[in-house]
């Protein structure tokens, strides 16, 4: 058949989208490529998982759990998911993994849809305090139509007060007591709340995605031996994989982990996205033999930089307890619902460094917030360490403090970051250079 003119020209006028579509992804390859990527919550894959997620299981489909399936052509996948389950349980020291969730917040919408009804009472850390979205009612919470209250909070450690947070467990006796954060800097102190709520028969949740590769690398805390019942958490942020989530638990119920499987498919999703899943699994094989030493230096790094930061003359937040034990740092740049947080990350955006403004305790405006909330994760997967820290702390200083030039400052950024493009802790390091697109 012959194309028309119109037809033509429709196909030309498409073309040109995903000519502009590819232009903005190099454009992002290159943000990222030449600068810093501090935002707490991204990280980068290594070069096998990035082939993964690129193959032909992106477009395929294996709903239920291997040699279950409602499809046919599933026997490859069902090798990798299969291989995935051990490989997660080995990695968390759980008894149960369901590895099929999209993301986080997925995997704490299914956690939510198996432990409880709506109506039910649930306890959880405040936004305003650190807890994240899919933990309030604007969010996952929310979504289950569950009756939220939020634990006292703990400023100065940055922490649920214990023992107020107790009472009220005690108190409310909610059918979930929620715990985790998305701005985490130090472990919840959850032996003792995990014993208070399990004294009035509540499940222990715990969230996790920040801290994931922290915790399976024995750097922050161990949740499923500190009372959580169930621990939910992203593959892509500590957890050095590809967008997707984790479900884990200490139970060995059949009966429980049948509900937390349930609850993912059909619960939340029908296809689960199959080259993440098979992402994942190398993610998790490659965690296996690298993740404690990128945990431990993910960790050095983060208290290396806080440390780095009030020596510049940076307000960071939580000095009393050496402001933080996880990959995040807490920074506050003026007052109070100022804004203050959001020109600074502008500014360093303007001189090649991405992060993030974050409220922090005080703030009640989420969009002129006071503070920063920096990661370090990302730059200790490209081979940085606790020195190359302290150069990243003077560059937010020329910006944010000296009033440098960010476009003069970029260029010191960019010079000083072409030599960390090679992906560090993966398979085949030596073939590891290079950032994606």
């Amino acid at each position: 058949m012959v194309e028309s003119k119109g037809d033509w020209a429709a196909n030309s006028q498409n073309t040109g989208y995903a000519d502009t579509v590819m232009q903005a992804v190099s454009l992002s390859g290159k943000l990222y490529r030449e600068g810093l990527g501090m935002i707490a919550s991204e990280n980068i894959v290594s070069p096998m998982v990035q082939k993964i997620v690129s193959s032909d299981l992106h477009g395929r489909y294996a709903e239920g759990l291997p040699y279950k399936r409602y499809y046919q052509g599933c026997g490859g996948f069902d090798t990798i998911e299969e291989l995935g389950l051990e490989l997660a349980k080995e990695v968390f020291s759980a008894p149960f993994a369901n590895i099929q969730s999209t993301s986080g917040t997925v995997s704490n919408i299914a956690a939510l849809k198996a432990l409880a009804k709506p109506g039910d009472q649930i306890t959880a850390v405040s936004t305003a305090d650190g807890g994240h979205i899919s933990h309030a009612r604007m969010g996952a919470v929310g979504l289950r139509d569950l009756n939220l209250s939020t634990y006292p909070w703990d400023e100065e450690r940055m922490e649920p007060d214990i023992d107020a947070s107790a009472d009220l467990i005690r108190e409310l006796k909610p059918k979930i007591a929620l715990f985790g954060q998305s701005v985490f800097l130090f472990p919840t102190p959850l032996r003792e709340l995990a014993d208070a709520a399990h004294e009035v028969g509540s499940t222990v949740m715990y969230d996790g995605a920040h801290v994931l590769g922290l915790i399976a690398g024995g750097c922050f805390q161990d949740p499923l031996r500190e009372g959580a019942d169930v621990m939910t958490g992203s593959s892509h942020k500590t957890f050095p994989g590809p967008q997707g989530g984790f479900i884990l638990s200490s139970s060995e119920d059949e009966k429980f982990q049948r509900r937390l499987n349930n609850a993912v498919f059909p619960g939340t999703c029908s296809s689960y996205h199959l080259h993440h899943v098979a992402g994942k699994v190398v993610a998790l094989a490659e965690f296996k033999e690298y993740g404690q030493k990128l945990s431990e230096n993910t960790v050095a790094n983060a208290k290396a930089f806080a440390s780095a930061l009030a020596a510049e003359g940076f307000d960071v937040l939580a000095e009393s307890r050496g402001y933080t034990a996880s990959h995040q740092v807490l920074t506050r740049h003026g007052e109070l619902d100022s804004g203050a947080g959001a020109k600074a990350a502008q500014l360093l955006e303007d001189a090649g460094i991405i992060t993030n403004m974050n409220m922090l305790p005080g703030d009640t405006k989420a969009m002129t917030p006071s503070g920063l909330r920096l990661g370090v994760q990302e730059l200790t997967r490209v081979g940085m360490g606790t020195s190359e820290m302290e150069e990243v702390a003077n560059f937010y200083a020329r910006v944010l403090i000296k009033s440098e030039d960010p476009a003069m400052v970029k260029q010191d950024v960019r010079d000083f970051k072409s030599q960390y493009h090679t992906i560090r802790y993966c398979f085949n390091e030596d073939d590891a250079s290079g950032y994606p697109l």
